[in-house]
């Protein structure tokens, strides 16, 4: 069982709608986006900016802060609705203009306040968290670092080279993070790139592999936390989620990947997003 109370895993789901509402009405004002994978991670980033992180945005550079490094980029919406969320941004984020410079198409660390690295090129983002980790441990500031990933990102060569490197060097203050939806842009992952057995695959590279429910924020939390026990070797969380999750046209649909949103599609789904918050979360 989680360490949370009631209350707390109630403002984790809070917290998770309100990501999945601002990060489509943003993709909305944009006319471009990601809904699909942006509503799929929304209950990990809920739960990392809900108060799993020792992050300050008020003190954004602190030393010894925890990073954040969105490996998938193309959900920019949804980090940019967790900071957001977090205080690094407007609480009305969605009605900023939609070209202002927080809200770039990828997110942009010298733009956008929060942000820790400029990510777009899947497959880079392992790498300069694994970085950010070693630096953090020579400095001696006990930081931690968390990576998000797309499952159909471990198609980059890069991703293994960098997991690698990570169990080598022992790194066991960093964290990847699967958003394991099962689809990408070109179909069903397993069909673009097969890559199970995707657990046997992480723990023959050496690391503490944890399976967890990606859409429910008790879960993640829980597991985040079997991870900080293990010494001696990075973790990975393959979060088995639901792409759109939390809007019924829009799940588990790979045409989501990639979409713009109509004015009526999004009516329809903010409607059914607080449809689900009322009945108990978006579960």
């Amino acid at each position: 069982m989680t360490g949370l109370s009631a209350g707390d895993l109630e403002r984790l789901k809070t917290i998770a709608a309100r990501i999945r509402r601002k990060s489509l009405v943003l993709i909305f004002n944009r006319g471009s986006g990601h809904p699909g994978g942006s509503l799929s991670c929304a209950d990990i980033l809920a739960v990392l900016y809900g108060g799993y992180m020792y992050v300050d945005p008020a003190r954004p550079d602190m030393r010894g802060r925890d990073h954040f490094v969105l490996c998938k980029g193309h959900a920019s919406m949804a980090l940019y609705a967790a900071l957001s969320e977090a205080g690094f941004l407007p609480d009305d984020i969605t009605s900023l203009p939609p070209d202002h410079q927080y809200l770039q198409g990828h997110p942009d660390r010298w733009k956008t306040p929060g942000v820790e690295m400029s990510t777009g090129s899947l497959g880079q983002g392992l790498s300069v968290a694994l970085g950010m980790a070693l630096a953090a441990r020579l400095d001696g500031c006990g930081g931690r670092v968390f990576a998000l990933l797309g499952d159909g990102e471990l198609d980059e060569g890069q991703v293994w080279e960098a997991a690698m490197a990570a169990a080598n060097y022992r790194v066991d203050n960093l964290v990847a993070i699967v958003d394991r939806n099962g689809l990408q842009i070109m179909g069903r992952t397993g069909e673009v790139m097969e890559t199970e057995p995707l657990s046997a695959k992480w723990s023959a590279f050496g690391w503490n592999v944890v399976e967890v429910d990606g859409n429910d924020p008790g879960a993640v939390w829980e597991a985040l936390d079997l991870a900080r026990s293990v010494t001696g070797r990075p973790s990975v969380l393959l979060a088995k989620t639901v792409k759109g999750k939390g809007v019924s046209f829009m799940e588990g649909r790979p045409e989501w990947h990639a979409k713009a949103i109509s004015a009526s599609e999004l009516e329809r789904a903010l409607a059914e997003l607080e449809s689900r918050e009322k009945g108990g979360g978006c579960e």
